[in-house]
């Protein structure tokens, strides 16, 4: 409850009280002089309510219940809502803004909360464990939406959902290239929605390389993320792709050094670092690297495509462009914003390609 004047702890604690103790709730009072009361209520069968009264004319809530069945939240809601007609009927119209959030389910059998890139807690309609394996590189789940379909979540990072589309085509040129015939390098993609999709445009050749790519994804992606993935992932060689379970830093190297040069690279190895000191984090070194060596594999008119982050992210988002002019060579860039369902919010992608030079 936030009010439109200052509370009397007191009064509020008072008119508030009696609700509690009909639930047959333990009461202990806290009373800090300039900082309000912090009233706690506990039930016999362990559920709790706090009741925390700000001077400036704040009250809170909480209420938490071991009960999980209908009736345990009827009681709840029942309690919550003796709560609301009593703070009514003692402010009438000093009442500024209610707001009663949601119940959330600790500790549950599936988890259904995980946070967006720029921080927010965002609850998914997860219904079902699909897949759940801890590889030498990171945790690997699969869970299932009802609205998202399976979702693929590595190291509490939301990665990739089969309603994703969207995020797939961005990366890709949203559909303004013509691969028929090319050559094209991913970097990542162990979910195979990329490969995937390129394959059925008539590339000459695509390889697919990551740094320490994880087997089990893989495994895991082309058992329960097939709306994604196709078949692609059953085999690790197509009539006109390859799959190589290798670190792609020494691959890079190598193609450099091979003089092998690609129509089209498309890097989803990771999204840009949300930290904003790169001299101090490796995960900017290492995309100054890839960059660097992606760009030395890539055609003079060929086109490198990638994901940013999420366009909250303005500070990240700006450093990483300013990373783009301290590459070996000097290159030219575009961005998209395209929102990509299973993220819940906008996410910006980048294709650069080389300045081209006056001869």
């Amino acid at each position: 409850f936030s009010l439109n004047l200052a509370a009397d702890c007191n009064a509020v604690f008072k008119a508030l009280q009696p609700i509690f103790q009909e639930q047959g709730m333990t009461e202990t009072v806290h009373n800090w002089e300039d900082h309000g009361y912090l009233v706690t209520y506990i039930k016999k069968n362990g559920s709790f309510a706090n009741l925390r009264i700000h001077p400036h004319g704040l009250v809170l809530v909480d209420l938490q219940s071991y009960n999980d069945h209908v009736k345990g939240r009827e009681e709840v809601d029942q309690l919550l809502n003796k709560v609301e007609e009593r703070m009514k009927e003692l402010f009438h119209s000093n009442i500024k803004r209610v707001k009663r959030l949601p119940a959330t389910l600790r500790g549950g059998v599936i988890d259904r909360y995980w946070p967006t890139a720029d921080g927010r807690l965002v609850e998914y309609d997860i219904d079902e464990v699909v897949y759940d394996e801890d590889s030498p590189f990171q945790n690997i789940k699969i869970l299932h939406s009802k609205q998202f379909g399976n979702i693929l979540i590595l190291s509490g990072d939301v990665n990739l959902a089969e309603s994703d589309l969207a995020y797939t085509q961005a990366i890709m040129g949203s559909g303004k290239e013509d691969y028929t015939g090319k050559e094209v390098l991913i970097l990542g993609g162990g979910d195979g929605g990329i490969l995937y999709e390129i394959v059925k445009l008539k590339p000459k050749m695509v390889t697919m390389v990551a740094s320490n790519i994880d087997q089990m994804v893989i495994d895991g992606c082309k058992k329960h993320m097939r709306k994604t993935c196709g078949d692609v992932l059953d085999n690790l060689k197509g009539e006109c792709y390859q799959v190589l379970i290798e670190d792609c830093i020494p691959v890079l190297k190598r193609y450099a050094k091979e003089g092998r040069m690609f129509d089209y690279v498309i890097n989803d190895l990771t999204a840009v670092p949300i930290s904003t000191s790169p001299e101090e984090d490796s995960t900017w070194e290492f995309l100054r690297l890839i960059l660097d060596l992606s760009m030395k594999v890539l055609k003079q008119d060929g086109k490198y495509f990638t994901q940013g982050n999420c366009i909250n992210l303005t500070d990240a988002l700006t450093l990483y462009e300013e990373q783009l002019s301290r590459l070996y060579c000097p290159v030219e860039f575009s961005k998209e914003t395209v929102c990509v369902p299973s993220y819940m919010e906008l996410w910006v992608f980048y294709t650069i390609w080389k300045k081209q030079t006056d001869i």
